[in-house]
């Protein structure tokens, strides 16, 4: 499985950005999905996931509201609506599958996601 993360860049507080990751494979369907950002120093933090079946989501408490997860499973493709971003959202963004998931959960800790993306650098100014 290949990931492909696109649509990060550079914009300012209160402006709107959507991630975009592409997975190769014929099984996207069954994969759960998540999105982690990392930025120097820290440990990478779960943002959001979506399971495989029934498109139950998952937030972190600080994007909850402003970013919303979905899935098209026929572009293999998941995405990460973010809004009204704030400086703090600066990071590192990465997808990631978890080709194990149950059909309606999917993980908020790192573990479980066996690829990863190459991330996308989201940079939010003030």
């Amino acid at each position: 499985v290949q990931l492909q993360a696109s649509g990060g860049g550079l914009v300012q507080a209160g402006d709107s950005l959507r991630l975009s990751c592409a997975a190769s494979g014929s099984t996207f369907s069954s994969y759960g999905m998540g999105w982690f950002r990392q930025t120097p120093g820290k440990e990478r933090e779960f943002v959001a996931a979506i399971s495989w079946r029934g498109g139950r989501t998952w937030y972190l408490d600080s994007v909850k509201g402003r970013f919303t997860i979905s899935r098209d499973n026929a572009k293999n493709t998941v995405y990460l609506q973010m809004n009204r971003l704030r400086p703090e959202d600066t990071a590192v963004y990465y997808c990631a599958a978890d080709i194990d998931a149950p059909p309606y959960y999917s993980s908020n800790t790192q573990s479980p996601y066996d690829y990863w993306g190459q991330g996308t650098q989201v940079t939010v100014s003030s």
